[in-house]
């Protein structure tokens, strides 16, 4: 078990963080007071002018499309990836996605945002060239952008066997119909497919009932109903929607794999999405307790300061263990999924989309609450922080799908059946 990054990782790390560093930290408080004038004066969907002219000093630099996996970034990697000309491992991109966590823009710097990333995976992985270059190739080339389109409002979710809405084969077309809700990145107005899934055999097994479809966003019947806030947020310029589709037809050369597929490509799909969502929120509890202790020792009250008040030296130690604790078993999945793939780390990628949302969380309440009522406010990242972790103990599956999981897997090494 090796977690030490290649050398080629390791340069590209340190890369990272000088660029985000000297590019991205000395303008991200304009760009955020900025959004949220907009938010009050105008538009705050459309991306703000600085991060194109982030985008185009990291393409500068060789930082674009970082998260592109060894095993199938192939000539995209040469093309549109980083000036190495190939791909990453799990274990590779790790820190480089902690360092992008710590900013909520760098991931969209570095064309390595969530659902985007997932997405063009799942067209390496599993598209037809025909899809690959209509889709993929914009999308690596950061001139469009995508979403996901699973979880439904009508149903349980959190069982994807439960989807509802339908891609149902008619003669060389597709028919998708159905609501979809909580699909990331549909505000965004360069949001122009949608990667949806559908029931199109309700007779076939439980895993070989649903398609992935790729549908357009103008295409006839695909409705943004509204946006949706989580905790009062938008998270602008992507955007959570809720989605109606009325007979929207597509080419049945839309179907991702072929009929029946979905299940199987969304196994491959978050599995490494999940290590680097969780390498992102590494990256964020880390800032948060950078910011405790800087306020820790730079606030006095009682005639001491804050850091020698209440528990305060005490629960900043257990942060610091229980980010390095959570760094090492992110590491532990992803060494696993670069030697055996999302079948041999189900357990492993599973403990992680538990432990690390959970630390995340109460590490930065507790910086919250060093700050006092400035905790509370947009004068720190530390709300809009938290709510980030909050919500990724629901997204990709909620705590105790994953901890099923887990103890499925544990109990059946000594012959529980499910």
């Amino acid at each position: 078990m090796d977690f030490s990054p290649s050398p080629r990782a390791a340069d590209l790390t340190a890369r990272v963080a000088a660029f985000l560093r000297e590019e991205v930290e000395p303008v991200e408080a304009a760009y955020h007071h900025d959004l949220a004038e907009l938010r009050r004066t105008g538009d705050p969907w459309r991306p703000l002018p600085v991060l194109e002219e982030l985008k185009a000093k990291a393409r500068a630099q060789g930082l674009w499309n970082l998260f592109l996996p060894a095993e199938h970034a192939g000539e995209y990697a040469a093309r549109f990836g980083t000036d190495g000309g190939v791909g990453l491992s799990n274990v590779d991109y790790a820190p480089i996605a902690e360092l992008t966590g710590r900013s909520a823009i760098a991931p969209l710097v570095l064309n390595c945002n969530a659902p985007d990333t997932g997405n063009m995976e799942v067209l390496l992985r599993y598209g037809s060239d025909a899809q690959r270059e209509q889709w993929l190739e914009p999308l690596l080339d950061g001139r469009i952008r995508s979403a996901f389109a699973m979880t439904e409002p009508g149903v349980a979710s959190s069982d994807a066997t439960n989807m509802e809405a339908t891609a149902v084969v008619d003669g060389d077309e597709m028919v998708v119909n159905g609501r979809k809700w909580w699909s990331t990145g549909v505000g965004n107005p360069d949001c122009k497919v949608l990667v949806f899934m559908g029931l199109t055999n309700p007779d076939a097994d439980r895993h070989h009932r649903h398609s992935m479809v790729l549908v357009p966003m103008d295409a006839p019947g695909v409705k943004v109903e509204r946006l949706l806030n989580t905790m009062g947020l938008y998270d602008e310029p992507l955007g959570h929607g809720e989605l109606s589709f009325t007979d929207v037809r597509v080419p049945l050369d839309n179907v991702i794999s072929g009929p029946g597929m979905a299940f199987e490509i969304a196994q491959g799909r978050l599995g490494p999405g999940r290590v680097h969502h969780c390498m992102r929120l590494i990256g964020l509890a880390e800032l948060a307790l950078e910011l405790a202790c800087t306020r820790a020792l730079g606030r006095s009250a009682f005639g001491k300061p804050i850091a020698n008040l209440g528990g305060n030296r005490e629960r900043i130690a257990d942060a610091r263990i229980a980010i390095d604790q959570a760094r090492l078993l992110v590491l532990n999945a992803a060494w696993k999924l670069d030697v055996g793939g999302s079948p041999h780390a189900l357990s492993e990628v599973s403990q992680i989309k538990v432990a690390v949302p959970n630390m995340a969380q109460q590490v930065i309440d507790m910086a919250m609450q060093i700050h006092g009522g400035g905790g509370l406010s947009d004068d720190f990242p530390l709300a809009g922080a938290w709510t980030a972790a909050r919500s990724l103990r629901l997204a990709d599956g909620p705590d105790e799908v994953h901890r099923g999981v887990v103890a499925r897997l544990e109990l059946g090494k000594y012959g529980a059946t499910r």
